[in-house]
């Protein structure tokens, strides 16, 4: 029996929180050699998939200005790869719902491109599979393969290599979002200027981090959490450091900037501490807003179909 052909097809992707980031030299591809601990968490984008005439992406939600709108979105060249490698003229309207800080640190375009990928596959009936999607999303981003599978798991290579790291328990975010974006090259440029110019710590073993997830343990896991780059995220946006400071002070379990930020992450004790948490960063004035969110939390997934 021939499948009705879809109409519409609406994908929620996850956010993340690098709860370990180890940085080596740059590499002669220009990409820098990674050991992380990736954690999916609740907060999301959506993206929705209609037929159309041509390829076109429209991007709604809080500083969606700053996201672009053309050939350059992840989402766009997620859908122009599936459509290349499956045979598909990739005639699609993607509209594209922010929920993920915009230039913060937490994949929100690796999240667009990884939705993208799995409602294009799901609108146009390839049925690639996770596998064969992963293998995609590894060539649009570092963050993308993540992005679609989601839960935790330690990356290397450029992050793109996952290895599924078993845990116990859920934690409780508190993220507190910094005023301005920050370039994930300047940061990275920013790690090198340092350590060309002095010691700069690099931080190699995850051992801490992935043994507090095997045994659920947040208070551990607040202890371990480590980011190669909040040193240098820290120099180009210094009101950082305040807001790190301020989240100790009001009893979060550890914080650390956000893959290359600005948006910083606090683990709280629960839910009950994550409310009063936030409340008392937002109360502060110490970050333009916060966002609280649970986490590991699945990948990319279907959650509607017309």
């Amino acid at each position: 029996m021939r499948r009705q052909p879809l109409e519409r097809v609406t994908v929620r992707a996850p956010a993340k929180v690098n709860l370990h980031l180890s940085v080596g030299r740059r590499r002669t591809d220009g990409f820098h050699e990674l050991t992380t601990v990736f954690q999916a968490v609740g907060l999301y984008d959506e993206l929705d998939a209609v037929p159309a005439d041509a390829l076109t992406v429209t991007v709604t939600g809080e500083h969606a200005e700053h996201v672009p709108a053309d050939g350059s979105n992840l989402a766009v060249r997620a859908a122009a790869l599936l459509g290349m490698e499956t045979g598909r003229t990739p005639n699609v309207m993607l509209t594209i719902r922010k929920g993920i800080p915009v230039a913060g640190g937490c994949a929100g375009g690796s999240a667009d491109a990884a939705a993208a990928l799995v409602a294009c596959d799901a609108l146009w009936g390839t049925n690639l599979g996770r596998a064969e999607l992963g293998k995609l999303a590894g060539r649009l981003g570092s963050d993308v393969p993540f992005s679609l599978h989601g839960g935790t798991a330690l990356g290397t290579g450029r992050g793109e290599q996952l290895t599924p790291v078993l845990g116990h328990g859920s934690f409780s975010w508190v993220l507190a979002l910094a005023e301005d974006g920050l370039s994930t090259p300047e940061v990275y440029g920013e790690l090198d200027r340092q350590r060309e110019s002095g010691p700069v710590a690099v931080v190699t073993d995850a051992a801490g981090v992935l043994a507090a997830l095997r045994t659920g343990d947040a208070v551990a896991l607040g202890h371990a959490l480590s980011n190669d780059l909040q040193p240098a995220a820290v120099a180009l946006r210094p009101q950082l450091s305040l807001l790190l400071e301020a989240g100790k002070q009001l009893g979060a379990l550890g914080g650390l900037v956000s893959g290359s930020g600005p948006t910083v992450a606090f683990l709280a004790r629960n839910d009950d501490h994550a409310v009063a948490l936030a409340g008392a960063l937002q109360g502060q004035g110490a970050c333009r807003s916060v966002r609280r969110a649970d986490g590991p939390v699945p990948g990319a997934r279907v959650i509607e179909v017309a």
